[in-house]
């Protein structure tokens, strides 16, 4: 059973950081390509970033350079340091992985940017 439980979202204001950690079990997490996304009730569902299991990222142009997705193989745990916050990042933020061709998701983790 695939278990993804996200931790570190907060309150802070603009300008400020926040590191979010996802903890994963049930798959071999080394090999696993590990998404984080976020969802607003206007905007729905929204990409932010990938990283896979040889370390190559990608991000959603909205966050690059503020945004940094990390890895640690030896905790199952894929990380968000998010920097210069923005109102906008408001959100809950999600990760997501696909085993068996079927995606698992996380309940997610409440980010809040005060203006």
């Amino acid at each position: 059973q695939v278990q993804l439980v996200e931790s570190g979202g907060g309150l802070v204001q603009a300008g400020g950081s926040l590191r979010l950690s996802c903890s994963v079990s049930g798959i071999i997490f080394s090999r696993a390509t590990m998404m984080w996304y976020r969802r607003t009730p206007t905007k729905g569902r929204e990409f932010v970033a990938h990283i896979t299991s040889e370390d190559s990222t990608d991000y959603v142009d909205f966050v690059k350079g503020r945004f940094t997705i990390s890895r640690d193989n030896a905790k199952n745990t894929v990380y968000l340091q998010m920097n210069n916050l923005k109102p906008e990042d408001t959100a809950v933020y999600l990760c997501s992985t696909t085993d068996a061709g079927l995606s698992q998701w996380g309940p997610g983790t409440q980010v809040t940017v005060s203006s």
